[in-house]
């Protein structure tokens, strides 16, 4: 099959960019998205051009690094599926498609198709850990979950830390991602300890990095290739609340005379 692509290239944050049109001839509909990219760069650099520059690492699904826009959805035209396990199947003989970066204020454009999405790195930083020594790891069900409890620990630690969800939001909100992290720790036992801590530490390092806020207009499950969902922000939103008012009386107990 024949594919036409048009990709954004960017050689660093200061340029301009722009969209420049390749050809992709007799790729096999079964290669997967990447592969497809590997087969238009041999070509580039066999020609004496500048291969695009792209993110990848496990093209299992599983680390995120693959973030792009492709025809306008993060990710691609499916859901639940990240760019490495989108197939040309998925498009038609003589298709051009569009492939662009993320796009947000607090994802800066590296080069071409890869973005800086350290931001992330950070707001994990702000407390997305428990740091409470628990001891070696106990023997199985030494502490006694609830089954619902943890399968929504479960579904919020599947997050993969890819973008798509900034980068499918109007507003370019991190909230699902943050809320997926707080969520999964706030859930469980293990991060009882510091869970007001972690959610007012991790919401304000998410406000200091630029990103904006939810209005809910729920683009961010709908391109969440872990599919979590609304509740996490839902969740975050009370947790928030809660140990705000907390940390204000605590505030105003220090500050009381005697």
């Amino acid at each position: 099959m024949r594919i036409a692509l048009r990709v954004w290239r960017q050689r660093d944050r200061e340029d301009a960019g722009r969209f420049v049109s390749y050809q992709a001839d007799d790729v096999n509909p079964d290669m997967s998205f990447l592969e497809m990219i590997d087969v238009v760069n041999e070509r580039l650099i066999g020609q004496g051009e500048e291969p695009i520059a792209f993110d990848h690492d496990c093209r299992e699904g599983i680390c995120g690094s693959c973030s792009m826009v492709i025809n306008g959805r993060p990710h691609g035209p499916h859901q639940g599926t990240t760019t490495c396990q989108l197939h040309l199947r998925s498009f038609a003989d003589g298709d051009t498609i569009i492939v662009e970066p993320f796009r947000a204020r607090g994802f800066p454009v590296v080069r071409d198709l890869v973005v800086d999405r350290s931001a992330f790195d950070r707001i994990v930083e702000a407390g997305g850990y428990v740091s409470v020594s628990t001891g070696n790891a106990p023997d199985a069900n030494a502490i006694p979950i609830a089954k619902p409890v943890a399968e929504r620990a479960m579904d919020a630690a599947q997050c993969i830390g890819c973008g798509a969800c900034v980068a499918a939001c109007p507003n370019a909100s991190a909230m699902l991602f943050t809320a997926a992290k707080v969520s999964h720790l706030g859930l469980l036992p293990q991060g009882q300890p510091e869970r007001d801590r972690r959610v007012l530490a991790m919401v304000r390092r998410m406000d200091l990095e630029g990103f904006g806020g939810c209005t809910n207009f729920g683009e961010c499950t709908a391109a969440c290739p872990k599919e979590i969902g609304q509740w996490t922000i839902a969740r975050m939103n009370g947790d928030f609340l809660a140990a705000s008012i907390r940390d204000l009386e605590e505030m105003n107990l220090r500050d009381e005379p005697g």
